[in-house]
């Protein structure tokens, strides 16, 4: 254990050990705009930490007031703590933006589906510069058919492991009911500028016993948002390729989904509860033309791209089969789950290095990733008397991950064997490379992870609760990593209490950095000048990798009287081991006429600085406690975030506000006022041991401050008809993607205009 963990966690000790009590678990809310409900008795670890500072409860009907357009991240990007950023700061994918939090990059949020993890993105391979071509894991459930989100930052989600460094998104679908029920859903979102895509949505559910002892649960859903016209950002692009032609930065993808879901739930007795469930979901996009530089290629009459606009170019299958059990006995109760997902990964072949990666033609033809993902979990709660007033979390895990990719692995090198014989001179190689003979590597890879895991959570007085937990994960490849937490609540008045809470977590590097058979290019921006390359580079997998690391520590104190909320929460996550594409050269490929590239390898090589500031503050207007009217607010503030280059790890503002103000003018008429403040975005800077990645000052642009409104309302026709209908943006602050990959600065991602959205629900 290392001192930095040893110091602050006997600080936080001595901070909590001032004071006395236990942690009565207060109704308050975490983020300013949504409430936890209350506890009357002493709940498990699991349930505490979802009280704790960094933890935004997103309800069912939250997402009826405010409709995510797409996809579940519009929505959960309004709780503090959490902005939509690339997997790096390089903005090669801008428009492909995934839930971040604390600013640790969307490779470090872990998604979950009722406490199951979701690892589609694994199956879509990873590029020298820490991007996937992939919108992430948050929409595989679409918006009508989910309960609640639970966001965990911080400390609360180390309990989870590998993967949960930034945090844990857990979406808890709706359960089956004791009477027959279902509704119909229609949703669309029009753009009020026609280059930008529309959006329509259809779903059903269906839920009710089918005898005394079985309930069901059944949902489908078709959802389609159209792309970006592809000359949208042409006004803000100044290159142009070699022809002359315009050098446009793509703008948003389209994507269809289309999923069907169901849950057969059997009491066996009073005690116990068996559940069955079967998903099967289809992601499509819908091409604009991004690759991997962030251009379009040319926009030429009649060589559109090659001919894909407005196609299909990759899909995502994913199929998922669950099973649990639960039971309530004299001693406790108990939990078992196993499930296994599949997710196949069909996309056109595309080019080997970095510069053209989805770079594709439609002369191509479609290949299949497959990734296969097998996922035990088993866990007691058990209530004790020792000393204190306790509840006992004990238990364990198992998770094994297999992916196959014959298109990366299998691909040449340039078309030629790697070799160290550089004609002329060179460096020798110092590690082994793979033959790059198509057919003549494995393409294949898996891990298997093992957990134990220990919470309690305990009464020590009648305001103090105090949390203490430990994770031991046995990883096949990285050995034995402890992940020990200590998190605490102390009720300093009725209405005042002081949290806090330190953790650490690790991530096990992903299936690609650690493949020694994977070898993926880049066309020079970056590349080591150690030894002068003339055609690039390539990176190379690298199996003595060792996990990234993290301490994470919040400290806070809110506010709970009759309505009136207020909070704030200091958080730092000290972030060790970060794997890159390191500037060591270990040998190099031959090239014709001369030519040739350097290997690197990746390598943990950097440190990183994650810090700033969340807070939340509820004002009631009208009514008891605000039911009526009521204006909530967070912030997030990001002190730092940068890695030990001085590059940020990823894009985001240094400041996001969030205020609501929500009216509930009749009985059947709600109606709410939203607008987001973003602050400055800065992008990354010139790193000095690498070729130049940024060529000018003027290309290391920042993205100024910007503000976007919203209006929306619902209205209960009759018992079983629901209308809604709002204005997104609504003073139509358009923002456009200014630049391909790194000439863009932080100016990387398209912000839509003006829209008008309608739903309709009928429901019995």
């Amino acid at each position: 254990m290392n001192s930095q963990w040893s110091r602050s966690g006997l600080v936080m000790a001595m901070l909590m050990a001032v004071v006395d009590g236990v942690a009565a678990d207060q109704k308050e809310p975490t983020d300013g705009l949504l409430e936890l409900s209350d506890t009357v008795v002493i709940g498990t670890a699991e349930q505490e930490l979802k009280q704790a500072p960094g933890v935004s409860i997103i309800t069912a009907e939250d997402i009826k007031k405010r409709p995510p357009v797409n996809d579940l991240s519009d929505i959960v990007r309004k709780m503090p703590g959490v902005n939509l950023s690339g997997n790096s700061a390089s903005g090669v994918r801008g428009n492909n933006r995934q839930i971040d939090l604390r600013g640790m990059g969307p490779e470090n949020t872990l998604i979950l589906i009722d406490g199951k993890p979701v690892l589609s993105r694994n199956s879509v391979r990873y590029t020298r510069s820490g991007e996937r071509d992939t919108r992430g894991d948050s929409n595989w459930v679409p918006a009508e058919m989910v309960d609640r989100i639970e966001v965990l930052r911080g400390p609360a989600a180390a309990r989870y492991g590998s993967g949960s460094m930034g945090g844990v998104v857990n979406i808890i679908t709706k359960r089956p009911t004791e009477r027959m029920t279902g509704s119909i859903t229609a949703f669309t979102n029009v753009p009020e500028d026609s280059a930008e895509g529309v959006t329509k949505r259809t779903n059903f559910n269906l839920a009710g016993p089918l005898t005394e002892n079985l309930t069901f649960r059944v949902y489908g859903n078709l959802n389609k948002t159209d792309a970006d016209d592809p000359d949208i950002n042409l006004d803000n692009t100044t290159a142009v390729t070699s022809n002359g032609a315009p050098n446009v930065a793509a703008g948003r993808e389209g994507v269809r989904n289309k999923d069907l879901n169901g849950l057969l739930s059997w009491a066996l007795d009073q005690r116990q509860t068996l559940d069955f469930e079967a998903g099967f979901s289809r992601q499509g996009n819908i091409y604009a033309g991004d690759v991997g530089s962030g251009s379009t290629t040319a926009l030429e009459e009649g060589n559109m791209i090659n001919g894909l606009l407005g196609r299909e170019t990759n899909t995502m299958y994913r199929q998922n089969f669950a099973i649990s059990h639960t039971g309530y006995w004299d001693f406790g109760t108990s939990k078992l789950l196993a499930q296994y997902d599949n997710t196949r990964n069909r996309r056109f072949t595309e080019g080997n290095t970095g510069s053209v990666d989805g770079n594709i033609s439609a002369s191509s033809e479609k290949r299949t990733n497959s990734l296969d993902n097998y996922f035990v979990q088993g866990q007691l709660d058990l209530p004790l008397d020792l000393v204190f007033e306790q509840m006992l979390t004990l238990g364990a895990e198992w998770n094994r991950q297999s992916l196959d990719d014959p298109q990366s692995i299998n691909q040449q090198v340039g078309g030629l064997i790697p070799s160290c014989n550089l004609s002329g001179g060179g460096r020798p190689c110092l590690i082994p490379l793979p033959n790059s003979a198509a057919g003549a590597r494995p393409t294949d890879i898996s891990t298997d992870n093992r957990a134990l895991f220990v919470e309690d959570n305990i009464q020590l007085s009648h305001d103090w609760t105090l949390t203490p937990g430990v994770r031991l994960d046995d990883h096949e490849k990285f050995g034995l990593n402890w992940s020990p937490s200590l998190n605490s609540a102390y009720i300093l008045t009725d209405d005042i209490t002081l949290k806090g809470g330190i953790a650490k977590a690790f991530k096990a590097p992903n299936l690609y950095q650690i493949n020694p058979n994977y070898l993926i290019g880049s066309a020079g921006n970056g590349c080591a000048a150690a030894v002068s390359s003339t055609n690039g580079c390539y990176i190379l997998g690298n199996d003595k990798l060792e996990p990234e690391t993290s301490v994470n520590k919040e400290l806070g104190i809110s506010f709970n009287r009759a309505g009136w909320r207020a909070g704030i929460t200091y958080f730092r996550n000290d972030y060790d081991n970060k794997i890159v594409a390191a500037n060591i050269v270990t040998g190099v490929v031959n090239g014709t006429g001369g030519q040739f590239s350097n290997i690197l390898q990746w390598d943990n090589a950097k440190d990183a600085v994650i810090k700033g500031w969340e807070g939340n503050l509820g004002i009631p207007l009208l009514g008891e406690a605000g039911e009526t009217l009521s204006w909530n607010t967070n912030f997030t503030y990001m002190q730092h975030n940068k890695d030990s280059d001085g590059n940020p790890l990823s894009v985001v503002p240094k400041y996001t506000i969030n205020t609501m103000l929500d009216w509930q003018a009749t009985q059947t008429l709600s109606l709410s006022l939203t607008g987001t403040f973003y602050g400055e975005q800065k992008p990354r800077v010139v790193n000095p041991n690498l070729d130049t990645v940024v060529t000018s000052e003027s290309q290391l642009r920042p993205r100024e401050a910007y503000h976007i409104w919203g209006i929306g309302g619902r209205y209960e026709l009759t018992r079983n008809l629901t209308l809604g209908a709002g204005v997104n943006n609504l003073f139509d602050k358009r923002l456009y993607r200014e630049g391909t990959a790194t000439n863009a600065g932080a100016n990387t991602y398209n912000e839509p205009g003006r829209s008008f959205y309608a739903s309709i629900t009928a429901s019995f």
